[in-house]
């Protein structure tokens, strides 16, 4: 029902002696589809993929609306939280705790939890009984007071801890002084889709006869577009056939608070650059299928980011996955993916060294092709099952009474240290 919490059915709680062999039963929060942003489509592939397991018996999404928000939730969405309510965290968290859930797996990421640096997520999971994994989908080496008292907290309530790359084990250890014994490293997941070169996904498209470069997700100020649409006119010099493909609808806080004004900048530009027929906008957030249709249409992927303070990508990780050769600047999830030459890496706010990067794979199809292949198979790893077995053995461990033990001695501290902020 649109916009409606929808009840959790009763579940038997399984004794902690039997969790060690029985199938699990796991709780995931974070925002989810049909919401659009990474969060939501990661969320919900993660619950479709752990659900599918022969050792899950259960699996659920407690979801995050935020204001406005009103969706049609699929029937994996148990609960609702609204984001603005602080009332709502710890009442979900009784819900989940009469519930029976073996484990909780939460997706954290600063933004999507209400209060200061969304620090109403610790009435949850200091309410929480039930074992908690976190994913931390931004880990920052530069956090502020109140976001580093919102990480403090997470990390002494979580029996486990999960980042998608060694950049953020590293900070978090560095940093935050965690203890690496409960730090998990698992990539990002992708679907398990054969590798194909371009032509077939074109012609359904409509791109024959392109060299095509994607980039895609919500579309911001945040993601070095300008950059790119800088780097075309080289980029046509080597290959007049060239357009550039961007892909996404404006990210909603943006759409909320200036509408489409930023869109309407980069197509400005485009036209006083004379790239119109060489810069394709689609405005629209797309669904898995045509997704991945149009990532398997390309023949460079584009990730020009103007920061490295990026540990996650999941459009990265989606296009590196099927095989497309990538062009990146040096943020930390790419810098980490590529460093084994299954893409290619350039300097930050540097529109000249990217368009000649493109053009260079543009021109040298046997190494384009070479470079998705070694991508393609390097990827393999992390498709969802695998991902999906990962996670798994995660929240197992997270079961145990030892790690039970570790985690309450952990929460005893982070308490007397006012880790809380209560």
């Amino acid at each position: 029902m649109t916009g409606q919490v929808q009840r959790l059915a009763p579940i038997p709680v399984w004794p902690l002696g039997k969790r060690a062999t029985a199938p699990l039963r796991i709780a995931f929060i974070g925002n989810a589809l049909p919401r659009r942003c990474g969060i939501a489509t990661f969320t919900s592939d993660l619950e479709r993929a752990v659900g599918a397991q022969p050792d899950v018996v259960d699996s659920a999404i407690i979801a995050m609306r935020d204001p406005g928000g009103d969706y049609r939730w699929p029937r994996a969405v148990r609960l609702v939280i609204d984001q603005d309510d602080p009332a709502a965290y710890p009442a979900a968290a009784a819900r989940i705790n009469a519930q029976g859930f073996d484990v909780v797996c939460l997706q954290h990421e600063f933004g999507i939890y209400g209060g200061e640096a969304g620090d109403w997520l610790l009435g949850l999971i200091d309410a929480l009984t039930v074992p908690l994994v976190t994913t931390l989908h931004t880990v920052l080496d530069r956090p502020s007071a109140a976001q580093r008292r919102v990480m403090d907290a997470i990390l002494a309530a979580s029996a486990r801890v999960i980042v998608m790359a060694a950049k953020g084990r590293d900070i978090l250890i560095e940093t935050y002084r965690a203890d690496p014994a409960r730090i998990a490293v698992i990539p990002h997941g992708i679907p398990d889709a054969p590798f194909a070169p371009s032509d077939a996904a074109k012609r359904r498209l409509g791109l024959t006869d392109h060299a095509v470069i994607l980039t895609f997700g919500l579309i911001g100020p945040n993601k070095g577009i300008e950059a790119m649409i800088e780097a075309m006119p080289a980029i046509l010099h080597a290959s007049p056939a060239a357009v550039y493909v961007l892909m996404g609808a404006t990210h909603p806080h943006l759409l909320r608070d200036s509408g489409e004004a930023y869109r309407d900048s980069l197509i400005a530009r485009v036209h006083e650059l004379g790239l119109a027929g060489h810069v394709r906008f689609i405005n629209r957030f797309v669904d898995r299928p045509e997704l991945l249709e149009q990532i398997a249409a390309c023949d460079v992927y584009v990730t020009p980011y103007p920061h490295a303070a990026q540990l996650t990508s999941g459009t990265l990780a989606y296009a590196h996955g099927l095989g497309r050769p990538v062009v990146s600047t040096r943020y930390w999830h790419a810098a980490e993916l590529l460093a084994d030459g299954s893409g290619v890496l350039v300097p930050f706010g540097d529109p000249q060294r990217l368009g000649s990067a493109v053009a260079a794979l543009l021109r040298d199809e046997p190494a384009r092709l070479a470079m998705g292949r070694r991508a393609y198979a390097a990827s393999r790893p992390t498709i969802w099952a695998n991902t999906a077995a990962r996670y798994i053995a995660c929240c197992r461990s997270a079961c145990t009474p030892a790690v039970l033990r570790v985690r309450a001695a952990t929460n005893a501290l982070a308490l007397q240290e006012g880790f809380w902020g209560f």
